[in-house]
């Protein structure tokens, strides 16, 4: 009996690595714009909590309709051509034989060798092996539309609490400074863990997060500045 070592890879967790990391850094950074931006206009500060929860609330509905309405479609496109696939694999099976064997030839086998591996594929799960081999689709790869919509809203949640949090709890005077600081730190965290979890620089992912978060809560506190004086 032949024993498999198993390998974690991280392309294993890339669907819901992707979904929980975006609406987590949306979370934090969108909430903590909207918490800036008002709390720059001279809001009060019960109007300040009120944008960050209606914030919260939108966004996270937000990402997971929109999360899971762009992964169905993926999913609906991988079940087509699955499905066409299987009727390819009906009327033509050895045209498919060939083919299959030709992406071995291609892949760097020889001609006897690719038939035979083909073949011995194809007897076992001829449509399983199509769909990985010519289609690309894995089970690991797979769309999951509801797992990567529960994910983007829970995660988004997760990041929007933060801010949130911080204008609860930070003097209405200096909720911008706070706000700033706190949601800095979180996306050097955010960034970071995001990065080590996918394999990738620690340092660069935290870097491009904080740069982009950086960014957008200066420019809504600036928005929010020259409307409120104006409003004043």
């Amino acid at each position: 009996m032949v024993h498999i070592q198993r390998e974690f890879h991280n392309t294993s967790r890339i669907n819901w690595l992707r979904a929980a990391v975006l609406g987590a850094n949306d979370g934090t950074i969108s909430v903590a714009s909207l918490v800036v931006g008002v709390a720059a206009s001279g809001a009060a500060h019960h109007n300040i909590l009120l944008t960050g929860v209606a914030g919260l609330v939108a966004g996270a509905m937000s990402m997971a309709a929109g999360e899971y309405v762009s992964v169905q479609s993926q999913a609906d496109t991988e079940a087509a051509d699955l499905e066409r696939e299987k009727r390819e694999l009906e009327i033509e099976p050895e045209s498919e034989l060939t083919e299959l064997t030709a992406i071995y030839v291609n892949r760097g086998l020889d001609q006897a060798l690719a038939r035979l591996v083909a073949e011995k594929l194809m007897s076992s799960d001829a449509l399983g092996a199509h769909a990985r081999d010519e289609l690309g689709i894995t089970e690991t790869l797979r769309a999951r539309p509801i797992q990567a919509a529960l994910s983007s809203a829970s995660s988004f949640v997760a990041g929007a609490i933060i801010p949130l949090a911080t204008a609860w709890l930070a003097p209405k005077t200096l909720i911008v400074q706070v706000s700033y600081a706190t949601t800095l730190v979180a996306l050097v965290i955010l960034g970071g863990t995001a990065a080590y979890a996918g394999g990738a620089s620690i340092i660069k992912g935290a870097v491009r997060v904080v740069f982009w978060g950086a960014l957008a809560m200066g420019i809504t506190a600036g928005v929010g500045k020259l409307f409120g004086a104006a409003v004043l």
